[in-house]
């Protein structure tokens, strides 16, 4: 799929992390919270409002995917 990308705009206050290139669409799941999709697979997600998030609770941000490894790659 990829390297992982995890991109944090601190003035706007956006995460985004994917997988892969940026090809196609981002899809609202509500709650400022977008999946990117490509070919029928989840490959991104993106949150407006993170740090913000994570400033008001001490209880983990449950987010609308469920993500499963079978296999990694490390490069150095």
């Amino acid at each position: 799929m990829g390297k992982m990308r995890i991109w944090y705009d601190e003035e706007g206050d956006y995460l985004e992390i994917g997988c892969g290139d940026r090809a196609g669409y981002m899809k609202d799941v509500g709650d400022d919270v977008w999946l990117r999709e490509e070919n029928g697979q989840i490959t991104g997600l993106a949150i407006l409002g993170f740090k913000k998030r994570t400033q008001t609770t001490h209880t983990p941000i449950n987010l609308p995917i469920e993500v499963h490894f079978s296999a990694a790659e490390v490069e150095s």
